[in-house]
């Protein structure tokens, strides 16, 4: 199927609209119909486009057929500003069943891949996906951490500006991740004054001036979610994130689009937590879950104001 009969939208356009006004379109993953919802909530309650992130992994998780059924199930029109996008794909195969079930966006990440074997594989993906209107989003550049059990590294390489203009023209991709500091799961920063390589995203940004950027791993870790989990049973220790000022200045700076997983993980890992702690006789799963939904919701809201800029945006 088509990503229009869902009522969806590839990110041309938003995208178009986010590095004129200076906003990140937000693209929070979800992973079952309660993180779906609740990040639907905070999209509706800011006025602000969104993108519906899906790893390999959520959807060996939740089944294509699930996945699409609750998709369609939000009953999207065009002009809600939603797209759904294939984050972190791996192989030509991940992309092309995204695009036939109907994605308006899929990432081909080959970044681990040397220079040539990037451009050839990511140049298929794009060869399959512009004929179905998807757009493309690729990587240059090695991001450190773990996100599940398809996107992991020990070793992080910056992304080398001298590349950027040549790996667009070579793939002719719609928008490209890029690293400058920023890294997967929970454990981004040793300390709260690490900061990110805004010299190499300025002269990235210089090399290619409105070409939409887009930040991976960019979590901000809010530190009330590791105190109530770590007050609650959990065992997070020092987790720590990007701080929301550096992401903020990064949307002035042509990151248009900026992942987060991690924060709407611990959101919901709190209010679960607390949740049972607090309520130990109950033991109807509506409750406990629905505590979880109501901070993801509200921490995708206040990143959207605080971080995105992208309320009010639609």
């Amino acid at each position: 199927m088509n990503y229009s009969d869902f009522g969806l939208v590839n990110t041309r356009e938003i995208f178009r609209d986010a590095i004129r006004r200076r906003y990140a379109v937000p693209a929070f993953n979800f992973y079952n119909m309660e993180t779906l919802n609740a990040i639907m909530s905070a999209a509706r309650e800011t006025n602000s486009p969104v993108i519906l992130a899906v790893s390999e992994s959520a959807m060996k998780y939740m089944g294509a057929d699930m996945l699409m059924g609750m998709v369609s199930g939000l009953k999207l029109r065009p002009q809600y500003g939603v797209a759904l996008h294939l984050d972190h794909g791996h192989s030509l195969d991940a992309c092309r069943m995204a695009i036939e079930i109907g994605f308006s966006s899929v990432m081909i990440d080959a970044s681990a891949m040397s220079y040539d074997e990037n451009v050839e594989l990511t140049r298929h993906v794009v060869d399959i996906a512009h004929p179905h209107d998807v757009v493309v989003e690729a990587e240059l550049g090695v991001l450190s951490g773990i996100e599940d059990e398809n996107t992991q590294s020990t070793e992080s390489n910056y992304t080398n500006p001298d590349d950027v203009v040549r790996f667009v023209s070579d793939t002719n991709i719609d928008s490209l991740a890029i690293a400058i500091g920023t890294s997967h799961g929970a454990y981004k920063c040793k300390t709260e004054n690490a900061e990110l390589r805004f010299d190499i995203l300025a002269e990235i940004a210089r090399r290619l001036p409105d070409f939409p950027l887009v930040l991976h791993g960019a979590s901000s870790i809010p530190q009330h979610f590791v105190k109530t989990i770590n007050e609650n049973g959990g065992e997070l220790g020092d987790a720590r994130g990007i701080a929301p000022s550096q992401l903020r200045r990064a949307t002035e700076m042509n990151i248009c689009k900026i992942n987060v997983d991690s924060d709407s993980r611990m959101a919901f890992t709190a209010g679960v937590r607390e949740y049972l702690q607090t309520h130990p006789a109950n033991f109807n799963p509506r409750d406990w879950i629905g505590a979880g939904m109501k901070l993801i919701a509200e921490n995708c809201a206040a990143e959207i104001k605080s971080i995105m800029g992208s309320d009010g945006k639609l």
